[in-house]
């Protein structure tokens, strides 16, 4: 049987703490207001009614934090909402929905979703924080099909298409985890069309790959370099090479065991001379798990080689653009020093490219 009495500030004060579980009491004034003290120290007000069927008890607040006046007129709230026919509950949690940022949302999509189910994890962080870190304090009902359209479109004006359709199935991809989850809203990036994309397959031809590995000597960055060796002499996906551990080489078998590929499955390759011989060189004086470990934390893996293959690609067109067309040779012999510039190389390609057409 609970304790009565006329709720004070002062009188809840006073309330002894039990050794152990919790002691109830009611208050004289507001019918309905109780509050619980814990062993722990603890005082919460709440009030209890049957909901939908069931005895339920709705906790209003701790009576640290809020006054007994204030918790008299949540009361009285709550039990108008009950006999109304609602949940507290239920709204609460509605409101809560109501008020879900795309910031909250996207964290927790990245931490229960992204980083445990997804290798490109990396690449979602970083694209969203890029395009999208404006979104982040709006909520999320806010957003509508204007603004995904808006973004997509701005994307494709700056960035090219690619880049826009990737952020746009990435939104898509977001608000259908938040609706998977109970988020009670629609999708805006629904009935966005993407950019017409064109096959980007491309390989590389017999002729040119003595340029190529011409080229990639000249790489500075010799995690770079060695990366892209060993996806030429692998044929391995570009995540999965850049997620090599040591632990799935087999020295002895010459094998890579590649544990976790895009279809799920483990596989094995083989590793020929070359590609050996690479590892070998670079598993002297190593201390990361990692066969390409990243240049500013070792405990984690080498990430973005984009600009490292935009250099490797000048360098082993200009050596074929020189070697089909003696004219463009001898421009080229002329500034051979600026080749192993990388801060330079960018502008001399762009110099062949524009005397290629002026000659043409």
């Amino acid at each position: 049987m609970a304790i009565t009495f006329n709720f004070t500030t002062e009188a809840i004060n006073k309330l002894p703490i039990p050794e152990k579980g919790k002691v109830t009491y009611q208050d004289t004034k507001e019918k309905g207001l109780s509050l619980y003290v814990t062993s722990n120290g603890a005082k919460s007000f709440f009030i209890r009614k049957r909901i939908k069927g069931r005895d339920e008890r709705v906790i209003i607040g701790s009576c640290f934090d809020l006054k007994v006046e204030q918790a008299r007129s949540s009361a009285k709230i709550l039990k108008g909402m009950i006999a109304s026919g609602k949940d507290p509950a239920t709204e609460k949690r509605n409101e809560r929905q109501d008020n879900l940022t795309f910031g909250q949302h996207f964290q927790d999509y990245m931490e229960r979703y992204s980083k445990l189910h997804k290798k490109s994890w990396l690449y979602d962080e970083r694209e969203v924080n890029r395009f999208l870190s404006k979104w982040f304090k709006r909520r999320m009902v806010d957003i509508k099909k204007s603004d995904v359209r808006a973004v997509h479109e701005k994307i494709f004006a700056e960035n090219g298409l690619y880049q826009a359709n990737r952020i746009l199935e990435r939104i898509r991809a977001i608000y259908n985890k938040a609706i998977e989850w109970g988020w009670n809203g629609d999708n805006p990036a629904l009935g966005i069309k993407k950019y017409k994309e064109k096959s980007r397959d491309r390989f590389i031809q017999p002729y040119e790959m003595p340029h190529l590995l011409q080229a990639l000597e000249q790489e500075t960055n010799t995690t770079a370099r060695d990366y892209f060796l060993i996806l030429l002499l692998t044929g391995a996906r570009k995540t999965n090479t850049l997620m090599m551990r040591w632990d799935e080489i087999s020295w002895d078998y010459r094998t890579w065991r590649i544990p976790d590929t895009k279809n799920g499955e483990p596989v094995t390759l083989p590793l020929v001379d070359k590609a050996l011989d690479i590892l070998n060189v670079r598993k002297l004086g190593s201390t990361s798990p990692w066969v390409f470990p990243s240049s500013i934390d070792d405990s984690k893996h080498f990430v973005d080689a984009k600009k490292a293959w935009t250099r490797t690609l000048q360098r082993a067109t200009l050596r074929l653009w020189a070697f089909d067309d003696p004219k463009v040779a001898g421009f080229i012999t002329d500034v051979q020093s600026k080749l192993d510039d990388y801060r330079l190389l960018g502008q001399l390609f762009k110099q062949v490219q524009l005397k290629i057409k002026s000659t043409s």
